[in-house]
């Protein structure tokens, strides 16, 4: 990420985040600080205990994937890097910095680019999936028995997310598995490229993406053959998501509600990251926080709503930033 982009991106979450903050408590400041401040701790440190259990199970599939080309590598690695992708994540439209990332560092632990980027993209395919299961279910369940009253601008958005999730997968699919098109964009690239003299030579730098295809090609090809793996790690991915979709949970009960169950949490909390999922600002920044009280409004009532909210927030997002800046930097410090 260039500099001046990753200064802008921090520079447009910093204005978001404090507009959303006086919006959330400009109507009843005093009461949802007091929500905050007299939470009950033990449910508090459940709610991060959830977001442990999301990183573990997302890590994973990682951990899968890259053990196959490359035995030495440990899991301690991939919980390290999930954490570091949540900070890039964090800071990037569409949370688009994160997979860059992950080819960089694993190229650093010895798993040359075409793999990386083979092992980053089927990481990328198994979680897309489950969050698209995930959403379809609670769609269902939804539509059944009503749980979240029709707001006709969140419905319109629900359905564009399921439509661009869904597209993403394909898209994913067809660049894991139609060498032919890759080649051929690669040969457009690298023509382009010698005609503005950054490529010398052509012939030898399309020899060595020709190998590279191939093995990015073959990385793809064991996915499905893989059907356990492939399979398993598609219910890793579901497990974590279920984790993160409960934390407004105990976040409720730490504040002494009732009413709201594990299941309606579920499912209201796949609605509100089906919406996040393409919200062009980093973090989802400001549409996260709009579908988390328009959904929630149905369950939980006044200054408890904008006060879950920003605990929510901090925990599934902030959190994130701050723990993967801290995993970024160990290396640095040792």
């Amino acid at each position: 990420m260039k500099k001046n982009n990753k200064k802008l991106n921090i520079i447009i979450l910093i204005i978001i985040t404090l507009l959303v903050l006086y919006f959330s408590l400009k109507d009843n400041f005093y009461d949802t600080v007091k929500e905050i401040t007299t939470m009950d701790i033990k449910y508090l440190l459940l709610a991060f205990l959830l977001l442990f259990i999301f990183y573990i199970f997302r890590s994973y599939p990682m951990y899968s994937f890259c053990k196959r080309v490359n035995k030495n590598f440990k899991f301690r690695s991939a919980f390290q890097l999930v954490l570091r992708t949540q900070f890039f994540n964090a800071v990037t439209p569409f949370a688009t910095g994160g997979q860059p990332y992950q080819i960089y560092y694993l190229k650093q632990v010895g798993i040359d680019y075409a793999k990386s980027t083979s092992v980053v993209l089927q990481n990328f395919i198994v979680y897309q999936i489950a969050l698209v299961i995930l959403g379809l279910i609670a769609f269902i369940f939804n539509h059944i028995f009503g749980i979240l009253k029709k707001v006709t601008i969140l419905q319109k958005l629900i359905a564009l997310g399921f439509f661009v999730n869904t597209l993403v997968i394909v898209i994913m699919f067809i660049i894991a598995f139609d060498k032919k098109m890759n080649k051929k964009l690669i040969n457009l690239g690298i023509s382009i490229l010698t005609k503005l003299k950054i490529v010398k030579n052509k012939e030898k730098k399309l020899q060595e993406w020709d190998k590279n295809i191939n093995e990015f090609h073959m990385g793809a090809k064991i996915l499905l053959e893989d059907k356990v793996n492939f399979i398993s790690n598609i219910i890793y991915n579901f497990i974590a998501l279920c984790c993160l979709y409960l934390i407004p949970l105990f976040v409720y009960i730490a504040m002494d509600g009732s009413g709201l169950s594990a299941g309606v949490t579920i499912i209201t909390s796949a609605y509100i990251m089906i919406i996040g999922s393409f919200v062009p600002i980093p973090g989802g920044t400001g549409g996260l926080e709009y579908g988390f009280v328009q959904f929630y409004s149905n369950f939980i009532p006044g200054s408890k709503l904008s006060a879950v909210m920003l605990v929510w927030r901090f925990i599934t997002y902030y959190f994130g930033i701050i723990i993967g800046s801290i995993a970024l930097n160990m290396k640095k410090v040792k």
